[in-house]
């Protein structure tokens, strides 16, 4: 499965089975995981056999069962942060869809447990994103079009049209799709509207989009 059939086949999943991560799928997130710290800065971290934050109150009223494996998105505090977060988190989310994992991104609805990841000084947890073996593989969500994302008067090139597609399968909090892009030559600059978690999902996107378009086709602006 290559990146973008991830981006097609991965679904929001919030109900799990009661089994740990295989080996060898644990340890290549763990790699990644690494490398991904190494790259941005963050302090992403794999919590493995941890059920009690998604045993509480508010797990239960996101219908959350079976979550015992989670990623922690922990960085430093800046104005970067939600948009790191979000493009590292979604890298992860997909290389789980090719490792036969599912997800969910999980903003409010789950208990910090403070003794299962480290917090560093000047550092915040910003969201996590539950991840195992899902008893369902989700289902799709309605997506916007494209010509509403979109702010140009240029004819748009096929790699933008793909890129914007790719990103529309991305997800979002409450699927509330409030993105932009805008296209000058080759520079494309994506905006994030006005919503909770909005910046988190404007990472995401922008992590879609390079995937679909191809990153040798521009550059940000």
């Amino acid at each position: 499965m290559d990146l973008y059939e991830a981006i097609k086949n991965r679904h929001s999943v919030r109900n799990y089975e009661d089994k740990p991560l295989e080996t060898e799928a644990k340890e290549t997130l763990l790699k990644k995981i690494s490398q991904y710290n190494n790259e941005s800065g963050l302090h992403i971290q794999l919590i493995s056999n941890e059920p009690k934050a998604f045993d509480s109150f508010m797990a239960h009223y996101g219908k959350f069962s079976g979550v015992n494996n989670y990623i922690a998105l922990i960085g430093k505090k800046g104005n970067r942060l939600d948009e790191l977060c979000g493009y590292y988190g979604e890298k992860l989310v997909l290389l789980a869809q090719q490792l036969g994992l599912n997800t969910c991104w999980v903003a409010m609805t789950y208990k910090k447990i403070p003794s299962v990841f480290q917090i560093e000084d000047g550092e915040k947890l910003t969201i996590v994103i539950a991840i195992g073996y899902g008893k369902t593989q989700g289902s799709a969500h309605k997506s916007k079009n494209i010509s509403s994302v979109c702010k140009t008067t240029q004819p748009l090139p096929e790699w933008f049209t793909n890129g914007v597609e790719a990103a529309l399968l991305a997800p979002t909090a409450m699927n509330q799709q409030k993105f932009t892009f805008s296209l000058d030559k080759n520079k494309v600059t994506a905006k994030a509207g006005f919503g909770f978690y909005s910046k988190i999902d404007l990472g995401i996107v922008k992590c879609h989009f390079e995937i679909g378009a191809g990153k040798d086709n521009f550059v940000w602006g």
